[in-house]
């Protein structure tokens, strides 16, 4: 009988081990989409700030394909860290670890220029047309995303691309930027 007892003791704590999630386990898949153009490798860059942009394929095709999506960045010799597709897939770009080139001419809040050596950049696919929003889908990976970002850096800012270029850049376009973060505040 106390065998018994000790093997359902014993069951019971391993089920309640391997159900418990681990600490700082994504609760997100990344696919893999390393590019090698728009981007520097880095050696020990500070990141403290997330940029979120919005993109499309303004080219021929389907406007919310991330290989023709991928074509423009090569194009213009621009990237970003990753890009989050209609149906919520997150696709990595660029390791964190290095330099992605998805703020062009830009500054901070605190005045500092420069903003690719100390952010990570997210492109939500969404046209800027009126009509069209980020997707639920998109809205609850990149804040997944978001929020583990910020559980391994200390970051100081979560901005849009319109925040750090006023007057040169409108994205992300069609989001409701307060909902979103109320969310990472969840």
């Amino acid at each position: 009988m106390e065998t018994k007892l000790k093997i359902r003791l014993l069951l019971t704590g391993l089920f309640f081990i391997l159900s418990y999630p681990v600490c700082g386990q994504n609760k997100y898949k990344v696919i893999d989409k390393t590019v090698r153009i728009g981007m520097h490798q880095a050696h020990n860059r500070k990141i403290d700030v997330v940029i979120v942009h919005s993109v499309y394929n303004a080219s021929e095709g389907d406007k919310y394909d991330i290989d023709l999506v991928l074509k423009q960045f090569s194009r213009y010799h621009v990237s970003s860290h990753y890009v989050i597709g209609r149906k919520g897939d997150i696709y990595q770009l660029v390791s964190e670890k290095d330099i992605s080139y998805h703020a062009g001419r830009s500054s901070l809040p605190d005045g500092r220029t420069g903003v690719n050596s100390c952010s990570i950049g997210i492109e939500l696919i969404t046209t800027n047309d009126s009509i069209d929003s980020p997707t639920e889908k998109q809205i609850q990976a990149l804040t997944a995303l978001v929020k583990d970002i910020k559980s391994r850096y200390k970051i100081k800012y979560v901005l849009r691309h319109s925040d750090i270029a006023p007057g040169r850049k409108t994205d992300p376009w069609n989001m409701n930027w307060e909902a979103f973060l109320r969310r990472l505040e969840e």
